[in-house]
């Protein structure tokens, strides 16, 4: 709809603005993460620069376009501060300077940037859904409920933070009612909505260990439904591990060599690309292919190191945590998955207690030991 509003009025800045901002959250959530996407993004941010070359907004512009497309956060600190001086009450300012913050590892200076950016636009829902975010990498369960729960007065009917405000209880203290009875509250109301809620139904069907609601959950996914954060799982990977749970391994084995063939294609000229590394780690881990899995998933971590991002770094760290545990290696398991739950992640409590990706280190008193450490106090 943006490439028509374009070709009608060619000089719709605006529309180029949004343009650009869909090209690059597309390669950066690994959907389409391929050099063609760039190039998309590209043209449409010299159309911008072409119609407004000195204004706030194209220097806003290009610094999101310089964290989504190319993580390079210095560059977009500095066309963010020229951004400033001309517009001092846009909200996107300091709400770009929070996520670049986060993904450094200043994970309290990134709180102080999206609450600045909170007041200039205090209606703004999504500032306080990332605000959630920050206070859940953070383990901070009181203030992400906080946030998610000012975020329903704003938009009371929205369905993603009903769902992830429910999803709090699930993390924090391994309580799966909150969630269940929310998902099936929506889907009773709308069942239109479904693919909508999909991504934190088909979890908590796996948490719940329920095979159906997996199937339900399956038969509603739309395609590329099935990623953990930017990690670009096919659906045949959520396939798969529904088969594992309702014990058969023929259907299981099936899926997982689908998702293999699936990421080879994604991999196809960017053997660089860490995250589709890290799910393919994990999915020759599943397949009993320890070597593979290993090297796909050590690499993954390298190339994708804390220092350069504070949010995937430790995301692949506790996927290579898995891969270790499903081939056999507890101790390197154990081992990663402490690193990972000593810093700010999305290792929780309830995603240990529950998760089934971790059954193979639950006879080990050290897996016990940090999943009490993670225990709401």
């Amino acid at each position: 709809m943006l490439d028509q509003a374009v070709a009608r009025d060619p000089l719709f800045f605006d529309a180029y603005g949004q343009l650009v901002g869909a090209h690059d959250r597309i390669y950066f959530l690994g959907f389409d993460h391929t050099d063609a996407r760039l190039k998309l993004s590209e043209s449409a941010i010299q159309s911008i620069r072409r119609l407004r070359p000195d204004s706030g907004e194209t220097h806003l512009a290009i610094a999101q376009h310089l964290y989504w497309a190319y993580r390079d956060y210095e560059q977009a600190k500095q066309e963010l501060a020229v951004a400033r001086r001309t517009l001092p009450n846009e909200s996107r300012i300091p709400l770009l300077t929070g996520f670049i913050d986060r993904r450094q590892g200043r994970w309290e200076k990134s709180l102080e940037e999206m609450n600045k950016a909170l007041e200039l636009d205090p209606r703004d829902s999504f500032t306080l859904q990332q605000i959630s975010i920050t206070n859940e990498g953070l383990r901070r369960y009181k203030e992400m409920a906080a946030a998610l729960d000012r975020a329903l007065t704003i938009a009371p009917k929205d369905v993603t933070t009903k769902v992830r405000r429910a999803w709090v209880d699930l993390e924090w203290r391994a309580d799966t009612k909150p969630l269940h009875n929310t998902i099936e509250a929506i889907l009773a109301e709308n069942p239109s909505v479904a693919p909508v809620v999909v991504d934190r139904w088909i979890l908590l069907a796996l948490r719940e260990r329920d095979p159906a609601a997996a199937q339900r959950a399956l038969d509603a996914m739309p395609v590329d439904g099935c990623y953990d954060e930017n990690i670009p799982f096919p659906n045949s990977w959520c396939v798969g591990l529904a088969a594992r749970l309702r014990g058969d391994q023929t259907a299981a084995r099936a899926a997982f060599t689908s998702a293999r063939k699936e990421l080879e294609q994604i991999m196809r000229g960017q053997s660089d690309y860490a995250a589709a590394l890290c799910a393919l780690g994990m999915v020759d881990a599943a397949l009993g292919n320890k070597d593979d899995a290993i090297r796909e998933g050590e690499r993954a971590v390298a190339l994708m190191p804390i220092n350069k991002s504070a949010v995937e770094g430790p995301l692949l760290i506790r996927n290579l945590a898995i891969i270790y545990a499903w081939v056999g290696e507890k101790d390197r398991a154990i081992e990663r998955l402490s690193e990972a739950a000593n810093r700010p992640d999305d290792v929780s409590y309830g995603n240990l207690r529950l998760n089934p990706l971790w059954d193979p280190l639950r006879d080990d008193p050290r897996f016990d030991a940090i999943v009490a450490s993670l225990a709401p106090k």
